[in-house]
């Protein structure tokens, strides 16, 4: 799939998860639309979320709770939307939803794949495919990103792959059907196989498999996870949107 055809899917997949338009995410105003539980959106809550927030690099689309919406309007309405994910933003607006019990969660960069890239070097890898097969490594402490900590229908795990020495896995790269045709990439190596371009190999793999099979693969990382930024751009994905949730306090 071309890299322009993944990005009018994505648009539409944010729609999805923010209850708006497709076209608001090419708007240089910020939007700010009720939240919503949409069908087709990611599976991540069940409940509506308080407050949520992306950008595309020009404005930001915000899908919250009406009750902040008179602070919100004000709030963004002569601010450039990506300035908004900065801390000084962040800051003002996580104050405000500490006053209805709700905090901000982690910022996260998200990203689509560019160009194709094939794996470079030699392991001997094993695939899992579906619940039966994956269903074992779940609980397992070594694996916290590849794969979910136990099995969600709403959003299940769908492949694994695993590299490993002699019987010794070294590390695994999953995906999770976040939404439909969506699937998004995990990858966990262990310590002692760090640096060896093991990560970037499994991704690439991955990778691979699913846009094979006409689904879409997307990656996530933490705003400052360098390392885990840089198996992106090696394996191909660019850096595409930005995100911010919410949840409620302890």
């Amino acid at each position: 799939m071309e890299y322009s055809e993944m990005l009018k899917k994505l648009k539409i997949l944010l729609s999805n998860d923010f209850n708006c338009a497709p076209e608001d995410f090419e708007k240089t105003e910020n939007v700010i639309v009720p939240s919503a539980l949409k069908e087709g959106r990611r599976m991540y809550e069940s409940e509506k979320t308080f407050f949520r927030m992306a950008t595309l690099g020009k404005n930001a689309v915000i899908t919250a709770d009406e009750r902040i919406f008179p602070f919100l309007r004000e709030y963004v309405k002569d601010k450039a939307g990506y300035w908004l994910f900065e801390q000084p933003h962040t800051v003002v607006i996580e104050k405000e939803l500490n006053k209805y019990g709700y905090t901000l969660t982690h910022s996260h960069h998200l990203y689509l794949p560019s160009k194709e890239t094939n794996p470079k070097g030699s392991f001997t890898v094993k695939w899992y495919c579906g619940y039966e097969e994956i269903k074992p490594f779940y609980g397992d402490k070594r694996f916290p990103n590849a794969i979910c900590e136990q099995y969600m229908p709403e959003r299940p795990d769908t492949i694994a792959v695993c590299a490993f020495d002699g019987e010794k896995i070294m590390g695994m790269a999953g995906c999770s059907e976040d939404a439909p045709g969506w699937q998004q990439i995990g990858i966990d190596v262990l310590p002692e196989y760090r640096s060896m371009g093991l990560g970037t190999y499994l991704v690439t793999l991955l990778k691979n498999k699913i846009s094979e099979s006409g689904d879409i693969p997307f990656y996530g990382t933490g705003i400052a996870n360098f390392h885990s930024m840089n198996i992106a751009v090696n394996c191909g994905f660019k850096s595409v949107w930005i995100e911010i949730n919410s949840k409620k306090l302890p």
